[in-house]
């Protein structure tokens, strides 16, 4: 019996949506602040250059828009298809862990982590929900700074809490944790005390604590691998140390005289990347071979110009890019710190830039996201607009972008 006309075509149908399913499928996730390898890159492909939301409710490229209730700064943590976010409802006395479905944006969980009588003050540009959930596997650990940090499941049932990390976070909570084998590493350095701990990811019992002496800071550590050793890299007011992530012991440190520092530390080219902080910010590229105080030696690099107090860099290929508060973006070179342009694309900056799908993504404050071309000259491709305030950084997953302001979560990408 011969083969309709129509069966090729039917087939060939059949492979590509074969072929979409399955890219769907292995789509990347997002598990922490500022993506799977925390640098900001994504491997998704796809993704929208162009969207828009008008003040009438007109959208483009926005598959969904949904409210979360409270205020909180943290980023969408996206594992499979839950999206996890931390917010806090009644001016920070009832902190909350909320999980969406991805693909359609409902709320799954909706769990209140812990009941504060007096949580204190934050400062205007903070929550008290503001540092990004971390998941792996079926647990997700949240973190509220002095408020205590917990472990969920991804059923949304509270395994165990820890409130023994006592310091005053003044400003409120910021800096995210990081998982390193089966710990739990934070960053908690008050107006009071400094310090990093470790909990235990089974039973949330600390496992260490190392104090330093310094200033207030809000950063979260990075770990990355050199000369066959893990290290954390954890940038705190008044110096950058270096620890050995399973014990707390410090390999080497580098000073400074910066504070309240925000932006999370970059790796690449044999170099860590950091910035210092509040009052004037400066930007340094650090050899992460050394041992002790290596601050006269290990300093490979300065950039003094335009330098962000909030925003993490973000190093794509041979080029370091960073944008300051007020809204001028840089390009430098990773090796030699050599500026390549600089160029003010206005606004306000607090959350870190991502590269995805071969582009950079600056997000401001006032809901603006640019888009540029990473190269050696300033190439910008779009300026897309959503409406309210927007601090939290954007997450990567399923083809899509992720972009909360103070009062909802989008899903935007291509029909």
């Amino acid at each position: 019996m011969p083969m309709p006309r129509t069966w090729p075509a039917l087939l060939l149908m059949a492979l590509l949506l074969s072929a979409w399913s399955a890219g769907r499928i292995a789509a990347a996730d997002w598990p922490q602040f500022r993506g799977p390898g925390g640098q900001g890159h994504s491997s998704e492909k796809g993704l929208p250059l162009a969207w828009s939301e008008t003040a009438d409710g007109q959208t483009r490229n926005i598959t969904w828009k949904v409210p979360v209730a409270g205020l909180g700064w943290s980023s969408p943590a996206i594992q499979g298809k839950q999206i996890w976010l931390t917010t806090a409802l009644d001016d920070g006395r009832s902190l909350r862990a909320v999980a969406l479905d991805r693909d359609t944006g409902s709320i799954l969980h909706d769990v209140e982590v812990f009941e504060k009588a007096e949580p204190g003050t934050i400062h205007n540009k903070n929550s008290h929900a503001s540092p990004t959930p971390v998941v792996q596997g079926s647990r997700v650990y949240v973190h509220y700074g002095a408020h205590g940090m917990a472990c969920l499941s991804t059923k949304g049932k509270v395994l165990w809490r820890n409130t023994e990390l006592v310091y005053d976070h003044r400003h409120g909570p910021a800096g995210s944790p990081v998982l390193y084998k089966d710990l739990l590493i934070v960053n908690c350095d008050g107006t009071d005390v400094q310090f990093v701990a470790a909990l235990d990811q089974k039973s949330g019992a600390t496992r260490w604590k190392m104090e330093r002496p310094g200033q207030m800071a809000y950063s979260t550590p990075l770990v990355i691998r050199v000369g066959g050793k893990d290290l954390l890299i954890s940038t705190s007011g008044e110096q950058v140390v270096a620890y050995n992530p399973s014990n707390g012991e410090v390999a080497w440190k580098v000073r400074h005289d910066g504070y309240s520092l925000v932006p999370r530390p970059v790796f690449g080219h044999g170099l860590v990347y950091v910035c210092t902080g509040y009052d004037t910010p400066l930007l340094y590229a650090i050899r992460p071979d050394g041992a002790g105080d290596v601050t006269e030696t290990h300093i490979e690099w300065t950039i003094r110009r335009n330098v962000p107090h909030n925003p993490s860099p973000l190093l794509v290929g041979d080029e370091l890019y960073f944008i300051s508060d007020n809204g001028i973006a840089t390009c430098a070179d990773a090796r030699s710190g050599q500026e390549r342009w600089q160029q003010r694309i206005g606004g306000n900056y607090a959350a870190s830039p991502i590269f995805a799908d071969g582009r950079i993504y600056f997000l401001s404050e006032e809901g603006l996201t640019t888009v540029i071309a990473p190269s050696r000259e300033f190439k910008k491709l779009a300026s897309n607009q959503v409406q309210g305030r927007t601090l939290a950084s954007l997450a990567v997953s399923d083809g899509a972008i992720f972009l909360r302001t103070a009062t909802h979560l989008y899903r935007i990408e291509e029909p």
